[in-house]
């Protein structure tokens, strides 16, 4: 197979312009090419207002070696496609068949494997099914009434239900796991687009249809699912798992259990630390939702507004305060809403969220700045969680319940005492008001963070702001606390995937190996393949 990079076209192009571009830097007649298909997707502004797409192919031909010799170009090279490759299964015979503690994408990736391998896994979540947790979100938005087991953070999906559905990674996919992730949900409802474009999405519309996808997929090969079910304790036999406790009275007795709890488990984390599982404190980052017109994102980032052919306007941004500290942004949802994440009473977290058409009025995205153990003092591994409890309890207070949001401006004025000038955003978009799901009221925002957050936070966005004009307008809106951006623990697994509890497997972003939907569904895949390699089905 041959490998064209760099195929660039005009936005306005036809599938035929890509083959046809595609053969003329291969110095061949399209006729030659026996197949082909898109490797990659990406949109090139680099050149505003003249904006390109950029191509990578995938084609088959006969004689690759010669039409490589002849056409001479970096842009083509030879490349070998590598499958995924779920391991031969290993010798030991397991008690009983394998518990997964959670239905994120760590415990549904996990889980899809082992059943489609014949383990009939167990699957135990808290929450409930998606369509029902839709309902309990949407009514906790609309009337305030949180359910502590049904919301954003917790039921079938994971927290990253309600959010871009961004499947990117940065992992290093060395064994095809992030491609196979992308091939598992294609197959499960989401566009096809998904496994050639840079920044691949699917909103939370689309990923709550393929969770279902999943689930039923899970079922028909012989795994089990069952919500409402909490794990509340662990039992233990010479260090090794014996089983495990639902919901306080039903023990279920299990040799493995995959711990694929999200970054929100507070209760779990605790239970596990009390059992003397060993974790630690790690850092992670705290922060506020930052919000724009989706257009004025736009126009900074191509130049130009209102082309349908271009989606809502992405970025990713970074800066270094002069602490040292970073502020990045995380979880940018064009075109999207910051919706109330609480999953404590009394508490208050704040998370963004994009449909599939990322066709809102409003552009978010999280800037946060990282903590470590030294900011918040880690005398306990579960340290890292008091500190985000305190900062969710001063955003629910300031805000009375409801999202509390200021202006940037006057944000800034409160954090350095500079007056806010005028605004580009109150001139040039008017009726600009903050997109939040569930109840929201203006408050002082600046009083949810340490000072010293709080100055490396507008540091950081008027750096951003010199490049990004308009970026640090004072007239953006701020909303907090952005608290759970991942894990503060990380649980301690060596290299067969597992604690020194013999038969817990850690997994996904809970444990604290990895940051996102797709990484934590790559990290579900590899405890399948841990256990894969010891056990038969």
């Amino acid at each position: 197979m041959i490998r064209v990079n760099q195929v660039k076209l005009p936005l306005n192009h036809t599938r035929e312009d890509i083959l046809y571009r595609t053969a003329k830097i291969l110095r061949i007649p399209p006729e030659r090419i026996l197949s082909w298909q898109i490797s990659k997707k990406s949109i090139d502004a680099r050149k505003k207002p003249d904006i390109a797409v950029i191509y990578s192919v995938d084609v088959h031909v006969e004689a690759e070696d010669k039409v490589l010799a002849k056409c001479r170009s970096a842009q083509a090279q030879a490349v070998t496609d590598k499958p995924y490759i779920f391991p031969q299964a290993g010798n030991e015979t397991l008690a009983s068949r394998p518990i997964i503690i959670g239905t994120g994408p760590a415990g549904l990736l996990c889980g899809y494997l082992l059943s489609r391998h014949g383990y009939r896994p167990l699957i135990l979540e808290r929450g409930k099914p998606v369509e029902q947790r839709m309902a309990d979100v949407e009514k906790f938005w609309q009337e305030g009434v949180l359910n502590p087991a049904s919301n954003v953070q917790f039921g079938e999906g994971g927290a990253g239900t309600f959010s871009d559905g961004k499947l990117n990674t940065l992992v290093k996919d060395k064994y095809s796991r992030n491609r196979e992730v992308l091939r598992i949900f294609v197959e499960a409802g989401a566009p096809e687009e998904i496994l050639y474009e840079a920044k691949p999405h699917i909103g939370t519309d689309i990923l709550c249809k393929v969770v279902q996808n999943l689930r039923q997929q899970i079922i028909a090969w012989g795994g089990e699912i069952r919500f409402g079910a909490q794990v509340t304790d662990l039992s233990v036999k010479d260090g090794c798992m014996a089983g495990v406790t639902v919901n306080g009275e039903e023990h279920i007795p299990c040799s493995v259990a995959v711990l694929a709890v999200g970054h929100s488990a507070r209760d779990t984390f605790e239970m596990l630390h009390a059992k003397h599982v060993p974790m630690e404190a790690k850092s992670f980052a705290v922060g506020l939702r930052i919000e724009h017109p989706r257009k004025m994102i736009d126009k900074m980032q191509y130049g130009q507004v209102d082309n349908p052919l271009l989606p809502a306007a992405n970025y990713k941004v970074t800066a270094q305060s002069s602490s040292g500290r970073g502020v990045y942004s995380f979880c940018m949802c064009p075109g999207g809403y910051v919706v109330n994440a609480s999953s404590e009473p009394g508490r208050l977290a704040v998370n963004g969220m994009s449909y599939s058409g990322r066709d809102g009025n409003n552009s978010n995205s999280a800037m946060i700045v990282t903590v470590t153990p030294r900011d918040y003092g880690a005398p306990s591994p579960l340290s890292g969680i008091a500190f985000q409890r305190e900062l969710e309890e001063r955003a629910y207070r300031i805000g009375a319940g409801a999202v509390p949001v200021e202006t940037y401006g006057m944000y800034r004025q409160a954090v350095t005492g500079e007056k806010p000038g005028e605004s580009v955003i109150e001139e040039k978009y008017p009726g600009f008001i903050p997109a939040v799901k569930g109840a929201y009221r203006m408050a002082a925002v600046h009083e949810i963070l340490p000072p010293a957050l709080n100055e490396s936070l507008v540091e950081g966005i008027e750096l951003i702001g010199r490049t990004m004009h308009g970026f640090s307008d004072g007239g953006a809106y701020l909303s907090g606390i952005e608290s759970r951006s991942s894990s503060p623990v990380r649980i301690l697994r060596n290299e067969t995937g597992q604690s020194t509890l013999k038969g817990l497997y850690p997994c996904g972003e809970g444990a604290g190996y990895a940051g996102g939907i797709t990484s934590a569904a790559m990290d579900g895949m590899l405890i399948a393949e841990k256990i894969r390699t010891r056990f038969a089905p």
